[in-house]
């Protein structure tokens, strides 16, 4: 709490893993409700949004998880959930992207993603899941075109965690990456 006055004037979002259970056990929902709603009752006089982040192994682990307790949170604008390329590769049985999306639409405040090789690689463990943008033999541009059908607009960012090497470098080359992948599908 004593962050959240200097995060006031930059429109910051808390991305929130949820520990502490069996992935996707619906039993704990009304204690996450609970939690989640305190920390937006502390966050919201600095306007501070909340946004569920999905991860591999975690009780809030796929996309659907995130939804589902943001729509019992059921308060729009201050608490979200937010669709994480690398760990719907991983951890969600859904290959359905668009309909994965649009179940997330509602509540969607974040994208994040990052380069990599398909899904089938990734869950296959024969894939690397978190590359910079524009590697990976996983098409982008079917993932963005995913996110166009939906009418997404809000904050997307890049997932960094784990790649090697000069960060700048990468940073450089995923821009690079992104400049060409919304200039090719706008």
């Amino acid at each position: 709490a004593k962050v959240l006055p200097a995060l006031k004037p930059h429109g910051t979002q808390l991305a929130l893993l949820v520990k502490g259970g069996q992935p996707s056990d619906p039993s704990l929902d009304d204690k996450a409700v609970e939690v989640i709603t305190r920390i937006a009752d502390t966050a919201k006089p600095f306007d501070v949004t909340v946004v569920l982040y999905p991860h591999t192994n975690d009780w809030l682990e796929k996309s659907g998880d995130a939804v589902r307790i943001a729509a019992k949170v059921n308060r729009p604008g201050e608490v979200g959930a937010m669709f994480n390329l690398c760990h719907w590769m991983k951890a969600d049985p859904n290959r359905d992207l668009p309909a994965v999306l649009r179940e997330a639409r509602p509540w969607l405040m974040a994208v994040s993603l990052s380069g990599s090789d398909t899904p089938e690689e990734v869950r296959a463990g024969k894939g690397s899941w978190i590359q910079p943008l524009g590697r990976g033999s996983y098409d982008m541009g079917e993932f963005l075109d995913a996110l166009r059908s939906i009418q997404y607009s809000g904050l997307v960012g890049l997932q960094c965690y784990g790649i090697r090497g000069d960060a700048r470098h990468h940073l450089q080359q995923s821009m690079e990456a992104w400049k060409g992948l919304t200039d090719t599908h706008d």
